[in-house]
């Protein structure tokens, strides 16, 4: 089966959302790759999933005091995500906190088309990692915005004047989900 999400940013105003379609039989370790490459994360920090008051990522002694976390290599998208509207979280960054909550719109025939992650469509650009959750973030575009501000130039020279929060490469995003090794 192939799983049409949407992953969305969760309190992004305006939102910050991907469309993806996966196969079923991906790993929940393998549709991290597929989430950090979609999103525009650059898999530098924890990360875990909790889909139906169940924990799903890398068990690590020091931060799963309770051993509750299953590990997300055992685990494929089709055993856990079992029907269409079904939402889970997905968290990355444990200090920044970026939670995205991922909707099952649909789940559709396997076609041979249809046997790679693929991202549909995206809206606004991901933040930057470390900015300090989505209130860091909020105020970094603040600062971006206003050149009288007394750390413009100091979050020019740490992120450069590239950074557009209203642009997403779907074509760029693509090419990198196609090196992902499935299997």
């Amino acid at each position: 089966m192939i799983y049409r999400l949407k992953v969305t940013l969760k309190g992004s105003k305006p939102p910050i959302w991907r469309r993806l379609e996966v196969p079923g039989n991906i790993t929940l370790a393998k549709f991290h790759q597929v989430l950090q490459v979609a999103m525009g994360w650059t898999d530098s920090h924890l990360h875990q999933y909790i889909i139906a008051n169940t924990y799903y990522g890398t068990p690590n002694p020091g931060f799963d005091l309770f051993g509750k976390t299953k590990n997300e290599r055992k685990f494929m998208l089709q055993q856990v995500a079992l029907r269409e509207k079904m939402k889970f979280l997905y968290e990355y960054d444990f200090g920044d906190s970026w939670e995205h909550e991922i909707l099952v719109e649909k789940i559709l025939p396997m076609t041979e088309e249809r046997r790679h992650p693929v991202c549909l469509k995206g809206v606004k650009a991901c933040p930057p990692e470390d900015i300090g959750g989505l209130w860091g973030y909020y105020d970094f575009l603040e600062i971006m915005q206003d050149p009288k501000h007394p750390e413009h130039e100091e979050i020019l020279e740490w992120i450069g004047d590239q950074f557009d929060p209203e642009y997403f490469d779907l074509e760029k995003v693509n090419k990198q989900l196609k090196k992902i090794k499935i299997k």
